[in-house]
């Protein structure tokens, strides 16, 4: 019985070692040396002040910006603590009202745009904090945003191009534009 259960301790400490301590090392120590920006949060900083994460959608409310696809998270929105999407389904009322709400607010920030609403600004994403839109999307804000910060059309449509991502290694996802990096753009700070 004392060989089994000190074989057994040993077992325990040795995969204690190996899976809590040596594991986790290598891994983070290739992130680090592999993916060095990602890793660390892609955090964008200016001035040594942190600016926001490539990674993590943030909110923008200012006419003068491109806003966000909305976020779904709980308890509040935009919270990086509490990644998650809704679950409504297409067929529950209260997706269909939010929906409603969203494009209510779109249209009262630009009563003049009369492009169909691209969906990625009227619903959530799976992780409710996706940091892209669709070109679409800012496409349909770039008249607001020209008219609240005074400047061409086609000077925030240019911003946009230089903004927008292709697909990744040519052929995975879309094409999408980072907002916080097409706002600081916007704003010079990019």
């Amino acid at each position: 019985m004392g060989k089994i259960l000190r074989q057994s301790l040993i077992m325990l400490l040795a995969m204690t070692v190996l899976t809590g301590v040596v594991y986790p090392l290598l891994v983070t120590g290739a992130a680090q040396l592999l993916f060095h920006d990602a890793a660390n949060g892609s955090v964008i900083e200016r001035g040594g002040q942190a600016l926001g994460s490539k990674l993590i959608g943030q909110p923008f409310a200012d006419p003068k910006y491109f806003w966000s696809r909305p976020s779904a998270t709980s308890p509040f929105a935009d919270n990086s603590a509490s990644s998650g999407a809704s679950n409504l389904g297409p067929t529950n009322p209260a997706l269909t009202d939010a929906v409603k709400q969203r494009i209510d607010v779109l249209r009262a920030a630009d009563p003049d745009n009369n492009i169909p609403v691209p969906v990625d600004l009227v619903t959530t994403s799976g992780s409710g904090l996706d940091p892209h839109i669709s070109p679409a999307a800012a496409q349909y804000q770039i008249a607001r945003v020209a008219r609240a910060r005074g400047m061409a059309e086609g000077d925030v449509a240019r911003l946009v191009g230089v903004s927008t991502e292709g697909r990744t290694f040519g052929v995975l996802g879309e094409p999408r534009v980072n907002v916080l990096e097409l706002n600081l753009r916007l704003d010079g700070r990019w």
